[in-house]
């Protein structure tokens, strides 16, 4: 099985075109040789229409291509009709996706009155329950004709009246049914959807798209490789197209390097035809970083210069590279199990060491200039020093940083080499330095991917040119990628008219009560949908239950139910301290220090 012609030149999924709405009016056309479309989701109540309509004025004029609103029942369904209509009386004829999850009877009606529907395999019509069930055959046969005599009037009615579809599955939602018969893996996430596929065909209805979400940028990444994969596998005729995102990435920094990670690294694989960025803040944010990632991609593949060489890697699972493990100061080691380290350049470290503590997490821990490290060109034939050293590519490459690395990974392999890789995020520096958002999105893309690979036992961070970002860049990257974790992680979704309370708000109050507790991960999901799934990995969850009540979890089970939201963030607080995870924050005045010196 194979997604892409080759792991080290750059081309472009050949898809189908999927039609959303009418593109000489305002519609857009989805795959093919079309741009990428860049698409985002309202934050308001759905039956508010005229703050609905005021929000996608806004997210039009920030670039959004498609707008999609949820609808949580027939009511807001029914509300769509209202919205779309003042929009076009307005002239804004950007076409409006409805957001379904639990109920066919809304996607009925939202059909009537938007240009594509978007419905969550593992909650249209099935009720979740976290069961433990062994499936016959025969009993899973009969869940699926169930499924079908569900979804096929959506089917038919989409035909009918030209809507799109996307047949969107998210990790935090699988069914009872696939999670009992294929787990809570990638392979069970692509089933999910293709089962619901195979029910469109069989209406031959192909105006659809896939998606693949979640909120961990690695399972999010084999997800999609194995999703087109199996498409190729099945024939020609499944070359639908993709839309890309990482669920609740969170806000900020955070939110902005998760995404990058998971979108970036399937967007230089050729995979990827529609976006979302979610974030959790303003929506039209996230077009402006829709459009500055799509603008990098160019430069971070190669399309040009065709290569052969071993695969490196599994692309469909991740496993760490194995490598030797070696000493890479005298208080550090590095690969085989350790840690990924941070290594910086020698002007970093003049700039930060003087103000950072033996106990501080966040430190450099080798200068790349006092290293025994070999710099190899790995387009050519190259003999390695010693099994104890370690490698890295030499500046100056004619090759972007991800093919490059797995170029050397796939070298390294066919000598029998086991030598740690020191990741870069650059072989080369423009005449003139990169802002800070665009460093960010190119140094996430490039380690990002290759980590997602499992490739790297360090990295060295050099785009960013300030000296306390770029450390703090480093270490961020390690976090969002999942290969370390030196400080409090946050899973928080965008918010949406589902949402429960103010998301925005309540992550800034959890965040300034928890952020010092290294190592816990915590959820924040603003209501039921894919709260308890997506966060099935989280320490701590906060979700919102019904309108000002949030029930409390510990990983996927629900403990505290109902309690009021002003009283939330204590009782959060207090589960953490009953689970023995709670640690006092340091003095305010060292936490200033610390934000102060990595942020200068």
């Amino acid at each position: 099985m194979n997604f892409s012609p080759s792991l080290f030149s750059y081309s472009r999924r050949n898809t189908r075109e999927v039609t959303v709405g009418d593109p000489t009016h305002g519609g857009v056309v989805i795959g093919g040789a079309n741009p990428v479309v860049k698409q985002s989701m309202l934050t308001c109540d759905t039956m508010d229409t005229a703050l609905s309509v005021r929000q996608t004025l806004e997210l039009v004029a920030a670039g959004c291509q498609l707008v999609r609103i949820t609808a949580p029942t027939v009511k807001d369904a029914a509300n769509l009709k209202n919205i779309v209509s003042e929009l076009r009386n307005q002239g804004c004829f950007v076409p409006i996706v409805a957001d379904i999850h639990f109920k066919p009877e809304a996607a009925m009606e939202a059909a009537l009155w938007v240009e594509k529907v978007r419905i969550n395999p593992g909650n249209y019509a099935d009720s979740k329950k976290f069961a433990i069930k062994d499936y016959t055959d025969e009993q899973y046969h009969a869940e699926l004709g169930r499924i079908e005599e569900r979804f096929t009037p959506l089917v038919l009615l989409c035909q009918k009246l030209n809507r799109a579809m996307r047949i969107g599955t998210n990790h935090g939602s699988l069914s009872d049914r696939i999670m009992n018969r294929f787990g809570d893996t990638p392979l069970g996430m692509v089933e999910s959807a293709l089962e619901f596929a195979r029910i469109a065909r069989k209406n031959n209805y192909h105006n659809f798209v896939f998606s693949m979400k979640s909120s961990n940028p690695k399972v999010m990444i084999a997800c999609y490789r194995l999703l087109v994969s199996r498409l190729n596998e099945l024939g020609p005729d499944w070359n639908y197209p993709v839309h890309l995102g990482v669920t609740e990435a969170g806000e900020g920094e955070d939110g902005r390097i998760k995404s990058a990670i998971g979108i970036g690294s399937l967007l230089c694989d050729g995979i990827g035809d529609t976006i979302r960025v979610s974030l959790t803040e303003d929506s039209p944010r996230e077009i402006a970083v829709c459009n500055d990632l799509l603008q990098q991609i160019p430069e971070l593949v190669n399309s040009g210069r065709n290569i052969e060489a071993l695969e490196p890697f599994n692309p469909y699972q991740f496993s760490r590279r194995e490598s030797d493990t070696i000493q890479l100061t005298d208080d550090l080691k590095c690969g085989g199990t350790e840690t990924v380290r941070v290594v910086v350049s020698r002007p970093v470290f003049d700039k930060v060491a003087p103000r950072i503590r033996v106990k501080d997490d966040v430190r450099p821990e080798a200068v790349y200039e006092d290293l025994n490290v070999q710099e190899v060109d790995p387009t050519t034939e190259f003999s390695v020093g010693c099994d104890s050293q370690l490698i890295t590519v030499r500046d100056g490459v004619q090759l972007p940083v991800i093919t490059a690395f797995r170029l050397l990974t796939s070298k390294l392999k066919g000598m029998g080499k086991r030598n740690p890789i020191l990741l870069k995020d650059c072989l080369s520096f423009p005449a003139s330095a990169y802002e800070p958002a665009i460093a960010l999105l190119r140094a996430s893309v490039t380690i990002g991917a290759l980590l997602a690979d499992g490739i790297g036992d360090a990295i060295l961070v050099r785009s960013e040119t300030g000296a306390g970002q770029s450390l703090r860049l480093a270490f961020n990257i390690l976090q969002a990628s999942g290969c370390r974790s030196f400080k409090t992680d946050y899973v928080a979704c965008p918010s949406c008219g589902r949402t429960l309370f103010n998301l925005q708000t309540v992550t800034a109050r959890i965040k300034e009560r928890t952020q010092h507790l290294k190592g816990v991960k915590i959820a924040i999901m603003g209501c039921i949908v894919n709260g308890p799934g997506e966060m099935a990995d989280a320490d701590f969850g906060y979700v919102g239950g019904a309108p000002n009540k949030i029930n409390l979890y510990v990983g996927k089970t629900a403990v505290k139910f109902n309690i009021p939201e002003a009283e939330a963030v204590d009782r959060l607080v207090d589960l953490i301290r009953e689970h023995h995870k709670w640690v006092e924050p340091e003095p305010a005045e060292f936490a200033s220090r610390v934000d102060a010196l990595l942020t200068n």
